[in-house]
């Protein structure tokens, strides 16, 4: 990405000043670790820092892509062209009401710290997201879930921050944000930077036995290493799933360079130490071709795909 500055760019430059950073690559901040840098990262302390990213977002045109814990994402080899923001540093808050069993907790905030933390304050209905290595503003925008449960079974609202429009805050609704199996309507110019989660009084005990199983339970049926979990919606949620069609597809264990389809879990791409995002998106579209060929079922891929062209 270095050479000529386009003016673009030198706009962004010119807004955001000392919080920019130039070409950091983006690989290292999701589960893959593999793929490009981004022409420039904000690494978002303040809400007032989001805001000044709006700003250079339009004065410039530049595209803003918002990065949690990257467990959910895949980023082409050339990287991404615009502002990308780290919510990771954003201060956290976690406000629980033991009265109402509301809980209130900052978009950065992990989904395993939130469920451990939930469940030690004798609230249930979130043990599920133990297990999911993401963070809770990633988890609303795509519904994320897991165990029987998800996002949309507790979400009460989220705060966002609109950057194609001067950076306003939105209270959006769980209606308003349409949340589907693994998706929502939520548009690619929010970042969410708050939600509000409506749990139910529980028993201590029993919520943290159920996520010692629940960790148990992936650590014996799910890979490790460089992943971003379920690769691709399961067709029939609870009946027929992506895994099996995989599976009887007899794709267990195929590779494509740098990337393979798991061993352990067939509807896990494992990308090698010093791998290629490119190597993981074709084996992507690999599976998803030959499932079609072999089933008939067209595969719908949970990952976000930054960067990529076509498909």
């Amino acid at each position: 990405m270095r050479g000529v500055v386009p003016d673009s760019l030198t706009a962004a430059l010119g807004v955001l000043g000392d919080l920019a950073e130039r070409d950091v690559p983006l690989g290292p901040m999701t589960t893959y670790r593999v793929g490009g840098a981004a022409a420039v990262l904000v690494r978002a302390r303040s809400l007032d820092d989001l805001r000044v990213v709006a700003e250079a977002s339009r004065v410039s045109g530049l595209p803003v892509l918002a990065v949690g814990r990257g467990s959910n994402m895949l980023v082409a080899d050339s990287g991404f062209p615009g502002i990308a923001v780290s919510m990771v540093e954003l201060p956290e808050r976690l406000e629980i009401d033991g009265s109402t069993s509301v809980v209130t907790a900052s978009a950065g905030i992990s989904l395993p710290v939130l469920a451990r933390r939930t469940a030690a304050a004798g609230l249930t209905g979130f043990e599920w997201a133990v297990g999911v290595p993401g963070s809770l503003g990633g988890a609303v925008r795509m519904n994320a879930g897991g165990h029987g449960s998800d996002i949309a079974a507790a979400l009460v609202d989220a705060t966002v921050i609109d950057m194609e429009d001067d950076g306003i805050e939105r209270l959006l609704t769980a209606d308003d944000l349409g949340l589907a199996f693994r998706s929502s309507a939520l548009p690619a110019s929010c970042v969410v930077v708050e939600a509000r989660l409506q749990l139910a009084p529980g028993d201590r005990a029993r919520s943290e036995r159920e996520i010692s199983e629940i960790v148990a339970w992936r650590r014996m049926n799910q890979p490790g290493g460089q992943n971003a979990g379920s690769v691709f919606v399961n067709p029939v949620p609870g009946e027929l799933s992506a895994g099996q069609l995989i599976d009887e597809s007899g794709l267990r264990g195929l590779r494509v360079g740098s990337a393979h389809v798991s061993e352990k879990h067939a509807n896990f791409i494992q990308a090698d130490e010093d791998g290629t995002a490119a190597d993981v998106h074709a084996l992507m579209q690999l599976v998803r071709d030959r499932v079609e060929a072999a089933t008939g079922w067209s595969l719908r891929s949970e990952i976000r795909l930054i960067g990529f062209d076509g498909r």
